[in-house]
């Protein structure tokens, strides 16, 4: 019963998520692909490529069973590797054709193994080309609100772990400037979190990650841009598919529970460059997005004009 809750309220998510980005294109739709999964259940993949203000994007559901808990989702518990499982989750991944927009990503999912509680997991983290105090400052204080009835730790815990995950170990910087990240919530009751707790929390993270992006790709959309603006968002998204396909635990899972390949690569972007030893020029826009924003801030606490 708990997994039919769960399972409905990610359908509606699905559906008032892709009705956001749909608003956002003025009458561009995603398509639809309904699948099976090889072990029993399935998915709905949406996307939406070659928009006017998305160039490429997606929005899965995916409800799967599998035989044997992946390693990506039981390295903190390994008595629970061999087990059944099934395993539900909405996920995100925005990548705007504007360079001033920002890519997004946004996770929740549940996961229950046959023996022992099920857990929560989830996060959203925003992903930055160009730098806008502004932006980053909305990003993290409506993190934060979202955080805040769970307990006054709740948001720098989170925060803080995003800051450590979405980290390129091999390019030793940042993805972006961070957000949310979390796991295993309600496995065991021992540190507070239970079914309902976790529950509540990620309908509350659903709610404010539009709350969170929408006025930021409302703002930058239209940005004029050029050539260089063009070929740096390439560059840099490069990073974004490095960490997806080297570190993304949903990645990992879903390669290794034997998922859907085109639903769990839609993440990566349509278009992307690796130029040889890229170097950005001093004092240039592009090396204070590397020297300034990409470095873990309290961004939360900064009002949306202050200087950095």
């Amino acid at each position: 019963m708990k997994i039919e809750f769960v399972r409905a309220y990610l359908l509606d998510l699905q559906n008032r998520l892709c009705a956001f980005l749909e608003k956002e294109e003025n009458g561009i739709r995603f398509n639809e692909d309904q699948w099976q999964h090889g072990e029993g259940g399935g998915g709905i993949t949406r996307v939406l490529a070659e928009g006017v203000v998305i160039e490429k994007g997606g929005v899965n559901f995916s409800h799967v069973f599998g035989k044997r808990l992946p390693e990506a989702a039981s390295k903190r518990y390994p008595a629970l590797t061999n087990t059944s499982f099934q395993a539900l989750g909405v996920s995100l991944v925005i990548h705007p054709r504007n360079p001033y927009a920002p890519t997004c990503h946004f996770n929740v999912r549940y996961i229950v193994p046959e023996s022992g509680d099920g857990w929560f997991g989830g996060g959203f983290d925003l992903t930055p080309y160009y730098g806008f105090v502004e932006d980053c400052v909305h990003w993290h204080q409506t993190a934060k609100i979202a955080c805040d009835s769970f307990g006054e730790d709740v948001y720098s815990n989170y925060k803080a772990w995003a800051d450590r995950y979405f980290f390129l170990k091999h390019r030793n910087e940042p993805r972006g400037i961070g957000g949310i990240f979390f796991d295993d919530l309600s496995l065991s009751h021992a540190d507070g979190w239970h079914f309902d707790r976790g529950f509540d929390f990620i309908q509350r993270v659903g709610e404010h990650f539009i709350t969170a992006y929408q006025p930021i790709l409302m703002r930058r959309k239209e940005h004029l841009y050029s050539e260089r603006e063009r070929n740096f968002q390439l560059y840099r998204r490069g990073r974004y598919v490095e960490f997806n396909l080297l570190y993304d635990r949903g990645t990992l899972f879903g390669l290794q529970s034997g998922g859907r390949v085109e639903s769990i690569l839609m993440s990566l972007p349509a278009l992307v460059s690796w130029p040889y030893h890229y170097d950005t020029e001093p004092n240039s826009p592009e090396a204070r997005l590397l020297e300034d924003f990409l470095k873990p801030k309290e961004w939360s606490a900064l009002s949306f004009h202050q200087k950095i």
